[in-house]
């Protein structure tokens, strides 16, 4: 019954009515110094704890427990007494048992405050919301490769720091907030890290540098990738003169289809000499629409076109319109100048904006620098044939667009972890340096300040993809509880199985 206890020696058991009560004592054994580990059995006093264990015959059981207070037998200790703690049934300053904190931590882990309070009373373990949190939740083993992340408490405010297992998804830990020092003291708390996956954070990167200088530190895939995207867009954009011209004609709809295919059918029976009436008979057609579609020379088109606002810049259309027809990659800014000196009053964002809508052709292009960018990073075999087409129009559009389509395909082919590809990430490092690419430069210039970090992303298999999941989880937690708990709360819901 009192199995727990084995420990100590049970001196007496009352029945107390409402709770059995039971006296016991420490045994009369040596016990190490917590200063200098020198065991000693001296005895200096006696103390009274009365400390709480797990319910039995659904009753309370209160522990009367002596424990002693002894000498260190050392000379020069800085502990000449010390009060003897029972390691595995009872910590400091607690008043219940660590197997009964446990049970306690595991309900308030899965139902939360309130819930875990009200559940406690018919266990006959009565406590308060605010205490079920407040006990440690059960210590778990540190894994050997963790993921590390934050997410907003309060976007652009507070942040705290999510750690799980990157190769289970187990979370692990709930930091506070996303400071070094937070970070760094719990890895020097927690040691037998290994391996350290992380985003481009130089926060994480020196905690972790600090506190394990022997782990490695994984950086994301994710992020390189993103990133490229990014510059890619801004060089697409950059060189909008050389493919903006690229304008292919737009794609008529399901109801455009049909019309050309009913005006088709309809002029081939008039064609044949089929009269009006036979050819509504034949079409199952009404006769109205057999005569509307005859009377017409051409199918219609049925597209709507786009509907601007009046800008600064269309007096200035016809220019722009013949200077593209004659040079196809004049830059922005020599049109700007020009239009300019013929009295133009805008932004040159303005100017941009009109030439990517295709307002200077006439007509709204298919092609943005969007799309041209999403054609440039798609993996080419999930492309349909016309946008095959189009990507290689574009491609073909420069020589420095060329070199961008084939940098973003090379770079993708890193993304797959294998052995070799830091060597590879430095080639393509040097044949992304010698091309005129000034927004892809400065994206090598951020590979290399974290090289380390980036080489082991692309060449272990692992990754911060589970943290980011828990973020995701965090979040719609978070809307749950309407921001009306606090962290503590939250870490529970967090760290639930």
């Amino acid at each position: 019954m009192f199995s727990g206890l084995s420990v100590l020696v049970l001196e007496d058991v009352v029945d107390g009515g409402d709770a059995v009560v039971v006296t016991a004592r420490t045994r009369d054994v040596a016990v190490p110094c917590p200063a200098c580990r020198t065991p000693t059995a001296k005895v200096h006093g006696y103390h009274r704890r009365t400390v709480t264990d797990v319910p039995v015959d659904g009753r309370p059981v209160v522990v009367h427990l002596r424990v002693r207070r002894l000498v260190c037998p050392a000379l020069g200790c800085r502990r000449q007494t010390f009060r003897e703690q029972i390691s595995g049934l009872l910590e400091r300053h607690q008043r219940r048992t660590v197997r009964l904190a446990w049970q306690i931590s595991q309900v308030a882990r899965e139902l939360c405050g309130r819930a875990a309070a009200r559940l406690a009373g018919p266990m006959a373990v009565p406590v308060s919301r605010s205490t079920a949190l407040r006990l440690p939740l059960p210590q778990q083993a540190v894994p050997r490769v963790i993921g590390v992340d934050d997410f907003a408490l309060r976007r652009r405010h507070r942040y705290a720091t999510i750690i799980t297992d990157a190769e289970t998804s187990r979370r692990v830990e709930v930091l506070p907030d996303r400071e070094m020092a937070t970070l760094e003291s719990w890895l020097r708390e927690h040691p037998g890290v290994e391996v350290v996956c992380r985003d481009g954070s130089a926060t994480y990167a020196e905690a972790v540098r600090r506190a394990l200088p022997d782990a490695v530190q994984v950086s994301d895939r994710w992020h390189p990738w993103r990133n490229l995207c990014d510059k890619t867009l801004l060089e697409v954009r950059a060189h909008t003169g050389c493919w903006a011209t690229i304008n292919p004609p737009r794609p008529g709809g399901v109801r455009e289809q049909s019309t050309r295919e009913r005006w088709n059918k309809i002029h081939e029976l008039l064609g044949q000499g089929v009269g009006l009436l036979d050819c509504s008979r034949r079409l199952n057609l009404a006769p109205n629409t057999v005569k509307r579609y005859a009377l017409m020379p051409e199918p219609q088109a049925l597209r709507i076109a786009p509907a601007y606002r009046p800008t600064l810049v269309d007096p200035y259309r016809e220019h722009l319109r013949r200077r593209r027809a004659e040079e196809t990659a004049v830059p922005v800014t020599h049109l700007l100048e020009e239009i300019r000196e013929l009295g133009y009053t805008g932004s040159a964002n303005l100017l941009v904006r009109y030439l990517n809508q295709g307002r200077a052709e006439g007509d709204r292009p298919v092609t943005t620098a969007r799309h041209a960018g999403r054609l440039l990073l798609t993996d080419p075999e999930n492309l349909r044939p016309k946008e095959t087409t189009l990507l290689e129009k574009i491609a073909a559009a420069c020589p420095e667009m060329t070199a961008l389509a084939d940098l973003i395909r090379g770079f993708a082919a890193l993304l797959k972890p294998g052995e070799g590809n830091d060597v590879k990430l430095t080639e393509w490092v040097t044949a992304a340096r010698a091309v005129d690419l000034p927004y892809l430069r400065s994206f090598t210039n951020g590979l290399e300040i974290d090289r380390l970090a980036v080489d082991a992303g692309l060449t272990l298999p692992y990754h911060n993809g589970r943290t980011e999941g828990v973020n995701t989880r965090t979040k719609r937690i978070m809307r749950q509880m309407h921001g009306r708990a606090g962290f503590d709360l939250l870490r529970h819901r967090i760290l639930l199985p």
